[in-house]
């Protein structure tokens, strides 16, 4: 883990440490500030809540939401709750993976695009929805991922 990672998560430890059931609220502030979780944080995390190594492993692989490796420069998410599943979310995730040549929880080979599952989105009257850099979108047809994917890939 590079030193500035390290000495950021340092901080967000020291804020959580002593919070009741603080390991939640801390796995999000650290990926909310670096955008992911480097393994490399577990024995510290650990230490600091009195939590095993694996116990602190057990809780980041458990949620969909928190990453291990650090984003693309954007990051995708397909809605896959049973709303948008009814309205063709399986053909957005078979189009976003071809289009991209990765699967969920990877990131494009240009650095792109992060492309990860997500369980609602709260947009089910506009199903199926998908997430591109925490803005919604519905109603979403190949032809818009499609777009919104280039546009993706065409910005910084």
């Amino acid at each position: 883990m590079e030193a500035t990672n390290f000495s950021r998560i340092q901080i967000h430890i020291d804020r959580h440490r002593t919070t009741p059931g603080g390991l939640l609220p801390l796995l999000h502030a650290i990926q909310d500030d670096i955008g992911y979780i480097p393994e490399e944080s577990y024995s510290p995390i650990g230490k600091a809540l009195n939590l095993s190594v694996a116990e602190v492993h057990g809780v980041v692989s458990f949620y969909h939401h928190f990453r291990t490796q650090p984003p693309g420069r954007h990051v995708l998410q397909i809605c896959r709750a049973e709303s948008c599943q009814a309205m063709g979310s399986a053909e957005l995730e078979a189009c976003a993976k071809s289009r991209l040549q990765i699967d969920y929880h990877e990131t494009s080979a240009d650095q792109a695009v992060t492309l990860e599952p997500v369980y609602c989105l709260g947009n089910c009257s506009l199903s199926p929805s998908v997430m591109l850099d925490e803005k919604i979108h519905g109603r979403v047809s190949p032809e818009k991922l499609n777009s919104l994917i280039q546009a993706a890939r065409n910005s910084k």
